[in-house]
């Protein structure tokens, strides 16, 4: 039985693992074109300077070298009225930069792994990473530190290397299976898991190094350190999802910026591995619910002229969150009992027609009935008027639901500009050109202008993502997952600003988040997660 302060430091670990999921990739990309090396030539230097010395893509370049800041290694300084970026050295940075070479091993492991199948075990890259894992054993043929300091950045950067061989290693014994009571109940034997047993072993027994198993001749059992990790796998799965784009750095900072994003209408996505998204994000987020559930309980149980007529969830994904929100409607409030007389009418809507189908067939399988229909966030009028001509609903009386989808709104240059400078500290990109805070903040505010007529009445109830000022990220390593979100979403053109940011943008525009139901994660000055009610003042 682990205690607090053990499931602490394991927690730390695991924060560890997914921030050296993304700088191990953007570390050895940097290292590569001079990046480092110019910076301690010429820093402080402008973004614009260092993109020009460098050849890379302004916007991706951003995105990276914030990374760097957020570990502590490189201070950033945002001018948001002249849009430009300047970047100085620390204490620290000479240090860890001395260090990036370790990365290389580790970042060709994670590109080579990209040639085999995501899901099955194959021998290749699994012989691949044994090499990695024995360097990592052998402490990658380190000097003795000279001080506390080298000390501290030796262990960083090996604890980025362990999440390289841990991260996606745990996601994919988590997706095939290893985490299932057959397993964690009893001592078993490899060959019970896979038909390579031999290899399967070898596997075993790198976890076993790492305190998950433990072995006794030809058997293995989960430690409660493993347990640990077992219940937590899917809070691997949304980093490691974006391996396919990690992969790419180099061509993304220093080369085809959109190589990632031409892709052929109907084909699937290739920045990420959907699949692997969606199961890690259904562990990962479902201790959020929770707060939905009680907003939807006290919604649905006020006098029936004050409930909204149904609800629309944008982005349904699977339509797994309309089956369980109609089940708490259904089962804990007073609307439950009246559906005969008033109908609640359920909606999903979603940019990607194969999940549609995928929703109405999970629906329909779950005695739940619902209308589909095609939405893209960025345009609610198009939506509402579709809802009017195909069924005859007003989408302003539906309540609107959302779970971390405006961040990844399609960018649309803004109309008008700000009248005040932006105060958020965030990177983003739209295909490699660097966006302006002050431009990303004005979409935000016409985005949600675009959705308040709609929304003004009964709200729009969301749960969104957001990003971490950098200094506050360095402050708190192994406390956050900020540097993983910001390197994600970064590199993917999506657009989390922190959550004072997106607070004040409402509210300019008229939007109030109910105190009642306003909530941040963790409640302090590095929340990454926030739960809205945003509604008009009537």
């Amino acid at each position: 039985m682990l205690t607090k302060t053990e499931k602490r430091a394991l927690r730390g670990r695991l924060f560890r693992h997914l921030d050296g999921v993304v700088i191990t990739p953007t570390a050895h990309t940097l290292w590569q074109h001079q990046v480092p090396q110019t910076l301690l030539e010429e820093a402080p230097i402008t973004l614009t300077q260092l993109a020009e010395r460098t050849g890379a893509n302004k916007g991706y370049l951003n995105v990276a070298l914030r990374l760097l800041c957020s570990q502590g290694w490189l201070q950033q300084a945002v001018d948001n009225a002249s849009g430009e970026v300047t970047f100085s050295l620390n204490e620290r940075s000479a240090l860890a930069f001395a260090l990036f070479p370790l990365y290389a091993d580790a970042a060709e492991l994670q590109r080579f792994s990209g040639n085999f199948h995501p899901r099955k075990f194959e021998v290749a890259p699994f012989r691949k990473m044994m090499q990695v894992y024995e360097a990592y054993k052998t402490g990658m043929g380190l000097p003795e530190p000279a001080s506390d300091l080298e000390a501290e950045l030796q262990q960083q950067v090996l604890a980025h290397i362990e999440g390289i061989l841990l991260g996606p290693t745990t996601v994919y014994l988590g997706m095939n299976g290893m985490f299932h009571n057959y397993f964690t109940q009893a001592s078993f034997r490899p060959e019970e898991f896979h038909r390579d047993a031999k290899n399967f072993a070898r596997l075993l027994d790198m976890l076993t190094h790492f305190g998950y198993f433990e072995s006794k001749g030809n058997t293995y059992r989960f430690t409660p350190k493993g347990m640990f990790f077992a219940r937590r796998a899917s809070a691997y799965g949304v980093t490691v999802s974006y391996q396919p784009t990690l992969r790419n750095l180099d061509e993304l900072i220093f080369g085809d910026p959109a190589i990632l994003r031409d892709v052929p209408a109907g084909d699937p996505e290739v920045h990420v591995d959907r699949a692997m998204n969606v199961w890690g994000s259904g562990g990962a987020h479902s201790g959020y619910f929770k707060v939905i559930d009680e907003v939807i309980k006290d919604l649905f149980n006020r006098p029936i002229e004050q409930q909204p007529k149904g609800i629309l969830d944008m982005g349904c994904g699977n339509g797994a969150f309309l089956i369980h929100l109609f089940d708490v409607i259904a089962t804990q409030t007073s609307r439950g009992e009246m559906l005969e007389e008033h109908p609640l009418f359920l909606v999903g809507a979603d940019y990607n027609r194969e999940a549609l189908d995928i929703s109405r067939t999970n629906l329909i399988n779950a005695d739940v009935w619902a209308k589909m229909a095609w939405g893209d966030i960025g345009d609610p009028d198009r939506l509402a008027a579709d809802l009017r001509e195909d069924y005859d609903i007003e989408l302003g009386d539906l309540l609107n639901v959302r779970t971390f989808l405006d961040h990844n709104r399609v960018w649309s240059t803004p109309s008008t500009k700000s009248n005040s400078d932006s105060t958020s500290t965030g990177a983003f990109v739209h295909r490699g050109e660097h966006l302006p805070n002050n431009a990303v903040e004005a979409n935000l505010r016409e985005h949600l202008e675009r959705w308040k007529p709609y929304i003004e009445r009964f709200g729009l109830l969301t749960i969104e993502l957001h990003t971490v000022p950098p200094e506050h990220v360095a402050a708190n390593l192994g406390r956050t997952a900020a540097t993983a979100y910001d390197a994600t979403h970064g590199y993917s053109d999506q657009y989390i600003v922190e959550v004072d940011v997106f607070k004040r943008v409402a509210q300019e525009i008229g939007l109030h988040s109910s105190p009642e139901v306003f909530r941040r994660y963790p409640d302090s000055e590095i929340a990454t997660v926030s739960i809205h009610l945003l509604k008009g003042e009537g």
